[in-house]
């Protein structure tokens, strides 16, 4: 289980995808080793008294830089951009 943080939104100029999220993992650093978590499911719990997880799959490497592209279930809410999500 690896922990990493959400950091936007996939977006555009103009448009956004409100199911698609950038997530940072704090080990990777370049896209190769980003490719290796393709595939992987991602989960992130609300912080609310009854917690809520949703989960995601990571879909692609997101630049040069060991950025991941993750596409959930359903939207995560605003407030989960800053947060953290386990990847297994």
């Amino acid at each position: 289980m690896t922990i990493a943080k959400v950091i936007q939104f996939r977006r555009g100029r103009r448009t956004f995808k409100p199911r698609h999220f950038l997530i940072e993992i704090p080990t990777v650093d370049t896209r190769e080793s980003a490719q290796k978590f393709v595939g992987k499911t991602v989960h992130w719990k609300s912080p609310a008294k009854e917690p809520k997880t949703i989960q995601g799959k990571i879909a692609s490497a997101h630049g040069g830089n060991g950025i991941v592209r993750a596409i959930f279930e359903t939207g995560l809410p605003g407030q989960a951009i800053g947060t953290e999500v386990e990847i297994n």
